[in-house]
C-alpha cells in the first residue's frame, strides 16, 4: 500500500516571516498561501494540510470564537486540515522574552495561553486532528550569553509555566531550535534546556532540517560544533556522523518536524534575525539529501520508524515573494515531501 502517514503539510508563515518591514517585501496574505497550497499536485497527491502563524495579518492571536470558526471553514473549503500553530511570543508581536523581566515573562505565557485556546478550538471544530503549539525563548544568543546559567534557568521556569497552561488546554508545546534563539542556539544547549524544564509529556523539540544542519556547524556556538571549520562537503560520511550524534540527542524529544533544505549559510530578512537559510528543495547548493537525512529524525538508531508525529511540514522562510508565487515552487516542495513519506512513512486504513 502507498504510505498515507505522516500527513503532508505546508507552512503559512513563510508569507509573513522576514516580511512587512520597511526594508523587506510585503506579507503574502493567508488566502494566497492557502490557494498556493491547495493547488499543488503531484501525480494525484496533494498537501493534506497547513500549519499556521497566529499573528496578524494572517490569524489574530486575539481572534474571537466566530473568527476561529470562520478560519476553520475557510481552510476546510480548500480540503486542507490545520496542524501545528505558532504562538507569537516575541516582543514585537505582543509577547516577551522568556528570560526577561516578570512582566516580559508574563506576556510570553499570555501569548502561549491565547495560542493554546485557539488551537483547542480548532481541534474541537474537527479541522485540527493533530499538531503542537510552537514556541522559542524570544531572546537572542547575545542576551543569553550575558549569564548563560541563570538565563537558561529562567527560560526553563517560563517554559514550565507555559507547560502548565498548555496542559490545561490539552496541548503540547514544541520548542524550535534555531541559532537565533538564546538558550536554544545549539543542540547541546537545546537538550540542556529541555532536560531542565523536565516536562516531556508537554514540551518537546521541533526539528527543522535547515536549522539543525547549522547546529552541526556550531554557528553561534563553536564549542558545540560537530563538523570542522574547514569541512569538505564532499565527505558525506562525516556529515552523516555529525547528524547521527545530534539526532540521537534530540530525537527522543522531537514531537514536530519540518522538512527543509539549507546551503550551510545563514540569512536574515526584515526584522528576523540571521538563522538557517532555507533553500528550495532543488537548489544545487543544498547540502542535505532531504529524503535520506529526514530518516535520521524519523527513524531510530536501529532503523525503526518512530511515528512520533502524525504530520510533517515544509518550512521555507524568507524566500522572495516572486519565488513563492510560482506554482512550480510548490510542486517541487510537494514532490520532496512525498519522497520523504515514501521512504519513512506508513499506511493506515
Amino acid at each position: 500500500m502507498v504510505n498515507n502517514f505522516p500527513k503532508l503539510h505546508n507552512a503559512a508563515w513563510p508569507g509573513l516571516v522576514g516580511k512587512g518591514a520597511p526594508d523587506s517585501e510585503p506579507p503574502i496574505e493567508l488566502d494566497t498561501m492557502l490557494d498556493l497550497t491547495a493547488a499543488a499536485e503531484v501525480n494525484g497527491v496533494r498537501f493534506d494540510g497547513i500549519d499556521l502563524f497566529l499573528c496578524d495579518p494572517h490569524v489574530s492571536i486575539d481572534s474571537s470564537a466566530e473568527d476561529v470558526k470562520r478560519l476553520a471553514e475557510k481552510v476546510q473549503k480548500k480540503n486542507l486540515a490545520i496542524g501545528s500553530v505558532v504562538a507569537p511570543v516575541w516582543p514585537p508581536t505582543g509577547g516577551g522574552s522568556a528570560m526577561g523581566s516578570a512582566d516580559e515573562r508574563k506576556q510570553f505565557v499570555t501569548q502561549v495561553r491565547k495560542a493554546c485556546d485557539i488551537a483547542k478550538q480548532l481541534r474541537e471544530l474537527g479541522i485540527r486532528p493533530h499538531g503542537v503549539v510552537r514556541v522559542d525563548s524570544a531572546a537572542s544568543p547575545e542576551e543569553w550569553a550575558a549569564d548563560p546559567e541563570a538565563n537558561t534557568r529562567t527560560i526553563a521556569e517560563t517554559f514550565r509555566e507555559a507547560c502548565d497552561v498548555a496542559a490545561g488546554y490539552g496541548e503540547r508545546l514544541a520548542a524550535e531550535g534555531e541559532i537565533c534563539w538564546g538558550g536554544m542556539h545549539s543542540w547541546h544547549e537545546m537538550v540542556k534546556l529541555l532536560e531542565l524544564v523536565d516536562r516531556p509529556a508537554i514540551v518537546g523539540f521541533q526539528a527543522d532540517m535547515a536549522h539543525t544542519l547549522l547546529y552541526t556547524l556550531g554557528y553561534n556556538a563553536p564549542e558545540a560544533a560537530l563538523l570542522p571549520p574547514d569541512y569538505d562537503w564532499s565527505d558525506v560520511s562525516l556529515l552523516d556522523d555529525a547528524l547521527k550524534t545530534m539526532t540521537a540527542a534530540l530525537r527522543p524529544w522531537t514531537i514536530d518536524f519540518h522538512v527543509a533544505q539549507n546551503d550551510a549559510t545563514v540569512k536574515g530578512s526584515g526584522s528576523h534575525d540571521r538563522t538557517g537559510r532555507h533553500c528550495l528543495p532543488t537548489d544545487p547548493n543544498g547540502k542535505l539529501d532531504i529524503p535520506r537525512h529526514a530518516g535520521f529524525w524519523l527513524r531510530d538508531e536501529d532503523g525503526n520508524l518512530t511515528k512520533a508525529f502524525r504530520h510533517i511540514c515544509w518550512d521555507g522562510c524568507m524566500f522572495p515573494n516572486e519565488t513563492m508565487m510560482q506554482p512550480k515552487t510548490w510542486t517541487d516542495v510537494l514532490s520532496v515531501m512525498i519522497a520523504v513519506r515514501d521512504a519513512h512513512g506508513w499506511y493506515e486504513d
